[in-house]
């Protein structure tokens, strides 16, 4: 990620590499772009849209590198490699590279994030989905329409249904998933994360019980690195099931705020969320989420979505899948949660969190004496 002042400073930094550049010895490249490079004993520099998007030097409106940025930087333009639509042909297989066969088509590339938008199958424009890991990345389809968000979010590219480059709106959650670890790891709640639901459905709810799990700050909508964890609503009634339930229950207002955000910035009212990753399993969080959202939410039968996302690009080039509506029959939900929270309940719990929220922004300043 944002590559463009790491190349900077090896420029910079390590003796002679610019004198390398200009003879031709020295070629930059994302992780994609490196393994495409093995794969064809060297024969290819490239990479796809959705990766180049994400180096600081790369114009996501014009879809160039950015040749005011290289010159600030000092970054020659040799160096970069070539930028595809990530469904087309990079390149071919060299004879004994990592045991493959010869010739074997090298046709998906894309960036792991995006790869899983276009494995849940959201091609067009408004279709969303969430993955759930240490984390949440929430990617929204905008098409052809470049959003700048003036609240936290992140404009990149990703891919339409023939993998060429569309816009896309990204939030970036910092801990959801690493929350549960915590609660595994250090306090010794829970055994294993599976157990959270069984422990979450013990109690009605969390009997006004917050954990707003800042650990690193807060992301998207708020980017305050500032902010720290914090459990409040604690009385002498507060138990385990309540704490594990409020961590539950936080991923999902997490990702509420970045939704809401998305809705309000792009003017479109979603419909559902198409969910992959670990916590995704959940099946309280997953009803929770929708309840919170007001959206249906959509879990596949196939989790690996990043995957699938990488193998329908390269079919697509190929011809194995001939259009993208043939490659979507394959995308079977295994349920499909559907809101059920009266509306005033749902406003309540929220304003909560937002109120939990305030309470882990405050700064403490502590003065000399």
């Amino acid at each position: 990620y944002f590559s463009g002042t790491k190349i900077k400073w090896l420029l910079d930094n390590v003796k002679g590499l610019r004198t390398r550049t200009k003879a031709g010895e020295i070629a930059f490249g994302t992780v994609d772009t490196w393994l495409i490079w093995k794969l064809t004993g060297g024969k290819v520099h490239a990479t796809d849209y959705t990766n180049a998007s994400r180096t600081l030097i790369f114009n996501i409106r014009n879809k160039m590198w950015d040749k005011e940025l290289l010159n600030i930087l000092k970054i020659p333009e040799a160096i970069l490699p070539d930028v595809k639509k990530s469904s087309s042909l990079f390149g071919k297989t060299a004879r004994n590279v990592c045991g493959l066969t010869k010739g074997i088509p090298i046709t998906g590339d894309a960036g792991d994030q995006q790869a899983a938008l276009f494995g849940q199958g959201c091609f067009a424009d408004g279709e969303m989905k969430n993955t759930y890991g240490t984390g949440c990345f929430l990617l929204l389809n905008t098409g052809k329409q470049f959003i700048l968000s003036k609240k936290g979010l992140l404009t990149t590219l990703a891919c339409d249904a023939a993998g060429n480059p569309v816009y896309a709106l990204e939030g970036a959650v910092f801990i959801t998933g690493a929350a549960v670890q915590w609660l595994r790891d250090e306090m010794k709640l829970i055994r294993s994360a599976a157990e959270t639901e069984e422990w979450a459905r013990k109690v009605p709810d969390t009997a006004g019980v917050y954990f707003v799990p800042a650990f690193v700050g807060l992301g998207a909508p708020y980017w305050d690195s500032s902010a720290r964890g914090t459990i409040t609503g604690i009385t002498r009634g507060t138990g385990r099931s309540h704490i594990i339930r409020a961590t539950l229950e936080a991923i999902a207002y997490q990702v509420k705020d970045v939704v809401d955000i998305m809705q309000k910035e792009t003017g479109r009212k979603l419909t559902s969320l198409r969910v992959d990753g670990g916590a995704a399993s959940n099946s309280f969080l997953m009803q929770f989420q929708a309840d919170i959202l007001n959206l249906n939410i959509i879990r596949p039968k196939k989790p690996e979505t990043t995957a699938k996302g990488a193998a329908g690009l390269a079919g697509l080039a190929v011809g194995f899948w001939k259009t993208a509506s043939e490659l979507k029959k394959t995308l079977a939900a295994e349920k499909v949660f559907s809101p059920r929270m009266p509306k005033a309940r749902r406003t309540t719990l929220y304003d909560g969190w937002v109120r939990a929220v305030a309470k882990a922004r405050l700064r403490v300043i502590s003065k000399e004496s």
